[in-house]
């Protein structure tokens, strides 16, 4: 089933807060046609695109004919049915290509992974949220947890607490405050204060830690990365098994690495 976030009268007031005459308002429609594949599981047809756009179904044929056509749109022969095309790769290669910040963190990375024989990741901002845009397992991992892209709320992953911290009290209490504090496992934390509490642990010590509130099976530890102003831009985190690690085993061997690559990075 398809997100159907995206009524009619939810959609026309999102093209509102566009309002500058310089806004492309079909663009930002096609784009947001695009962005409906982010969470789809499996292909999905016009009839799911208009229901879950809200724009109607001849806009709908329009836009996903373009968009076949110039690559970001893939079409099943025999369903017809749409899944994002190959050039969306291009436009993922060229972001991180540019990216000063993963250029310079990458070689870090690399040897913080060698060090503890555990997954590394960094995330970025994005919104409420936070964004992978380096996964680098150190064995074999559940599927997901090797992709790019993935985006996850930022109340409740290490990556963002620990970006949360970097942040005055005020504005990170307001990202705690706006988030969709959904609970995905018996373990997220969902009160404001108790989130709160966390950031303010985080901001203390240096580092964030979350234990099973993304992933059940999953310790996260992060630190945040910071530009000029100390501003956060990114955060660097080590995930463990809940079944190999325990939560002080963590902090004694793994986050003093971590904390020592967080430093390299911010002073690089």
């Amino acid at each position: 089933m398809v997100s159907t976030n995206f009524s009619n009268e939810a959609f026309e007031e999102g093209c509102e807060r566009w309002s500058n005459p310089l806004n492309v308002k079909s663009l930002s429609k096609a784009f947001r046609l695009l962005e409906v594949f982010r969470d789809a599981p499996t292909p999905l047809g016009l009839a799911e695109l208009v229901q879950a756009t809200g724009m109607d179904k001849s806009t709908v044929q329009r836009f996903t004919f373009t968009l076949k056509e110039m690559g970001y749109l893939e079409q099943d022969p025999d369903t017809r049915r749409y899944v994002l095309g190959r050039r969306v790769l291009d436009l993922t290669f060229g972001y991180l290509h540019a990216h000063p910040l993963v250029e310079r963190a990458s070689p870090v990375l690399v040897d913080l992974r060698r060090s503890v024989q555990e997954r590394v990741d960094m995330t970025v901002p994005d919104g409420d949220w936070v964004l992978y845009v380096v996964r680098m397992q150190a064995k074999r991992e559940n599927y997901s947890a090797a992709l790019i892209g993935r985006r996850i709320p930022m109340f409740c992953s290490a990556g963002g607490r620990a970006m949360l911290s970097a942040l005055p009290e005020e504005e990170a209490l307001q990202v705690v405050q706006r988030a969709d504090r959904v609970r995905h496992t018996p373990n997220t934390l969902t009160d404001v204060e108790a989130i709160m509490r966390e950031v303010r642990a985080a901001r203390e010590r240096g580092y964030a830690l979350q234990v099973g509130e993304w992933r059940a099976g999953e310790i996260a530890a992060a630190v945040p990365i910071v530009d000029k102003r100390g501003v956060p831009i990114a955060a660097v985190h080590v995930a463990v098994s809940i079944g190999e690690w325990t939560r002080e085993e963590v902090e004694r061997r793994i986050v003093p690495l971590l904390m020592d690559a967080g430093a390299v990075i911010n002073k690089s």
